[in-house]
């Protein structure tokens, strides 16, 4: 049996100034449904891997920095502001190993989770985040990193094998420093996806679904098993979601299942996104390929354009013909989208956490 008694998620960002305004907004609209909440990934982090270039890559010394985002009326910028508009690097001539020093702080996961856990727990103990609620961290994997800004794939052995150290540096600092009872760690991959549908043309063509998932292991792994542990599977929103549209749920479910066979640990829970306009069973079949076991899986259905609950309700019974017991979440995080549209989007999911209630009401009345 796993260890999720929620039917709601929210995945990460969420365009507001402050951690705590992110928990007040949130906890205040859903926190009865869901079973953990990130601190929005406010500031730097709104821009997702860009700030890894911006205060990781650029400037170190191993490295040379090929692209930039080009600047704003003559001022210096480092967000993109659209997809093409990215920043590139590459490992300097003649280096066969690199290093990112400062372990456990150097990237700044560690850093930020301590520091909102701070007020997440303030604000737990004080009665505004419900009690059963657990701390969400996410990061991306490497893929998401390392093949999206260097563009020569000989620098991947190179560059790979000292982020992911890195990266175990920061989760081990989390774990030192939050308690691990508290704590969700997400993995998200945005770029493996991108990657393996074709979008990316300088990465090898070889192999990629090994290439891609080789470093679930490496870094699931080493995580302490009382940490909840998930996975976020997504097409990307810089620009607008998607960056290419979603023709088939097949490479999630492949990535799902590579999640879960390969963590070297258990796995928690599973994000999938869906299409908003797709119904049909073609699109949903390869739910049923799904080898989850214990692990949770939440689908991608909630879309705040929506307006009402029909397309929802549509969505999930088309899913529900392949597979059952799972959650809804949206497609990904929102820190990109304007505050403007915060009430339709907490109300989209306020509704969709009654719909999965209603639905299992019936369910369990139906069976009895």
């Amino acid at each position: 049996m796993g260890r999720i008694d929620r039917n709601l998620m929210l995945l990460g960002s969420f365009p507001l100034e402050t951690v705590e305004e992110v928990f007040r907004t949130c906890a205040q609209a859903i926190g009865d449904d869901v079973f953990c909440l990130p601190d929005g990934e406010v500031g730097d982090r709104l821009w997702w891997t860009n700030f890894q270039c911006h205060r990781v890559f650029n400037g170190h010394p191993d490295f040379e920095t090929v692209r930039r985002p080009d600047p704003i009326n003559g001022v210096e910028n480092w967000k993109p502001r659209g997809y093409v508009d990215q920043w590139q690097f590459r490992v300097r001539p003649g280096l066969t190993k690199v290093a990112f020093g400062d372990p456990g702080w150097r990237l700044g996961y560690a850093r930020d989770a301590v520091n909102s856990y701070f007020v997440f727990k303030t604000l737990r103990d004080q009665g505004v985040i419900p009690r059963h609620v657990r701390f969400q961290v996410c990061i991306p994997l490497t893929g998401s990193i390392v093949e999206h800004y260097f563009r020569n794939p000989d620098d991947y052995p190179i560059v790979k094998p000292a982020y992911e150290a890195a990266l175990r540096s920061e989760i081990a600092k989390m774990c030192a420093t939050i308690p691990i009872d508290d704590l969700v760690i997400q993995w998200d991959a945005c770029s493996e996806i991108l990657d393996l549908e074709g979008f990316y043309d300088w990465t090898p063509k070889g192999d990629k679904f090994e290439r891609l998932t080789s470093a679930i292991p490496r870094l699931s792994a080493h995580i302490p098993e009382q940490v909840l542990l998930g996975y976020h599977f997504c097409y990307g929103t810089l620009g607008g979601w998607p960056i290419i549209p979603l023709k088939s749920l097949d490479w999630c479910v492949r990535l799902a299942n590579a999640a879960v066979e390969n963590s070297g640990r258990r796995v928690d829970f599973v994000h999938v996104p869906v299409a908003p306009d797709r119904f049909d069973d073609a699109f949903y079949a390869p739910l049923g390929n799904l080898r989850l076991g214990d692990t949770k899986l939440f689908l991608g259905l909630v879309h705040h354009t929506d307006g009402a609950a029909d397309a929802l309700r549509k969505r999930v019974d088309a899913a529900g013909k392949y597979i059952s017991g799972f959650g809804v979440a949206s497609v990904c995080g929102y820190g990109r989208r304007p505050q403007s549209e915060l009430p339709s989007i907490l109300e989209a999911h306020r509704r969709a956490a009654e719909m999965m209630r209603s639905r299992s009401r019936s369910s369990g009345a139906a069976s009895s």
